[in-house]
């Protein structure tokens, strides 16, 4: 299963590891995944899903 968050569609950064030097390397930023259990309304039953960071934080103040 890939590093995609179910809720928010979230997935990896491309971005750059700088040294002192200024030399430059690839570097993928990953999301956040937490593996959660979801209460799922229509279904009527739990759902183990995994959610970034930041969509609990979402979940958790709405």
């Amino acid at each position: 299963m890939s590093r995609i968050c179910s809720v928010t569609q979230k997935k990896a950064n491309n971005g750059y590891a700088i040294s002192h030097s200024h030399r430059r390397s690839k570097k993928l930023q990953h999301v956040n995944l937490q593996s959660k259990r979801i209460w799922n309304i229509r279904l009527n039953r739990w759902e183990k899903r995994k959610i970034s960071a930041k969509a609990i934080k979402k979940m958790l103040i709405s």
